[in-house]
C-alpha cells in the first residue's frame, strides 16, 4: 500500500532527539504539512519549534502514562501518519538478579506503548482516510544479544504485535511499516557500546519515507540490518507477508 508523506499531517513520538528528530526533519523535507512532535516534556521540543515554527506542534506523549496517549489522540485528531518511535533499552542479561524488573520496564514502553498507540490512533487514522502507521522495532526483534536479553525480548514482542496489526489496519486502509534498524548513531547506541559501528539517523528517516512510498511492510535500513535482511527475506516474504490462508 503506497503512501506519500507530502502534504500530510504526522505524529512522531520520541521526537526530540535521535531517530525521532531525524524522522520529523525528513517528513518536513519531503513536504509534510505539519508534524506533531510527541515528547514526554513539552520543553524538549523547543529546539524543533525554534527551527521549524508552526510546522511542528509539541504534544505530550509518555508511554509510561497511558492517559497522555489517549489525550494525544484527541488533540491530534487530524493526524494521517503515526510513527511510534519512543523506546527504551536496558542492558540486562538473562540471568541477572533484576531480569524480571528490567523486562517489565521495557515491556511497558516498547510493547504496551505500541499497543496503546495503535488502539488510540487506529480510529483517528480511519476517520482521516486510512493513513499510515510506522513502528520502530529493531534487528533485536529477530536476534537476541545476551547482554541485552530483555530489550531483545521486548522488541520481539513488539514485532509480533506489529505483524498482528496488519489485518485490522489493512481492513481500514492503513499502511503499516515495521522498521528494523541495527546500531544507529543515537544516545541509545552509544550507551549500549555500539558507537564504533553505527549508521546515521538519516539512514532510518529517509528509509521510512521511501518504504512508505514503495508500500513496504519491512524496512531494514542500515548495513547490519541489511545483512540480517538477506537471511530473513525468504521467510518474511513466504510467511510473514504472505496472504492469509482461506
Amino acid at each position: 500500500m503506497s503512501y506519500s508523506i507530502e502534504n500530510k499531517t504526522a505524529l512522531v513520538t520520541g521526537a526530540n532527539r535521535g531517530i525521532g528528530k531525524a524522522i520529523v526533519e525528513a517528513f518536513l523535507k519531503h513536504g509534510a504539512a505539519k508534524v506533531y512532535v510527541g515528547v514526554r516534556n513539552l520543553e524538549k521540543a523547543s529546539g524543533l519549534v525554534e527551527q521549524y515554527g508552526d510546522l511542528v506542534v509539541p504534544i505530550q506523549v509518555d508511554y509510561n502514562n497511558p492517559a497522555s496517549i489517549e489525550e494525544a489522540a484527541k488533540t491530534a485528531s487530524d493526524v494521517e501518519v503515526v510513527v511510534s518511535n519512543a523506546g527504551m533499552l536496558n542492558s540486562t542479561p538473562p540471568l541477572a538478579d533484576n531480569v524480571i524488573e528490567s523486562f517489565e520496564e521495557e515491556l511497558q514502553v516498547n510493547v504496551y506503548g505500541l499497543l496503546r498507540m495503535a488502539k488510540s490512533f487506529a480510529p483517528v487514522l480511519k476517520a482521516n482516510g486510512g493513513g499510515a502507521f510506522v513502528q520502530l522495532n529493531s534487528v533485536a526483534s529477530l536476534l537476541s544479544f545476551p547482554d541485552f536479553a530483555t530489550y531483545c525480548a521486548s522488541k520481539a514482542t513488539s514485532y509480533s504485535f506489529t505483524q498482528a496489526l496488519r489485518a485490522p489496519f489493512g481492513e481500514q486502509g492503513t499502511a503499516l511499516l515495521s522498521v528494523h534498524p541495527g546500531p544507529i548513531a543515537t544516545d541509545m547506541a552509544n550507551d549500549a557500546g555500539f558507537e564504533d559501528m553505527v549508521d546515521s539517523v538519516e539512514t532510518v528517516s529517509e528509509g521510512i519515507v521511501e518504504s512508505l512510498k514503495n508500500g513496504d511492510f519491512h524496512l531494514f535500513p542500515d548495513k547490519m540490518a541489511k545483512d540480517i535482511e538477506q537471511a530473513y527475506t525468504s521467510f518474511a516474504q513466504g510467511v510473514v507477508e504472505a496472504p492469509p490462508a482461506e
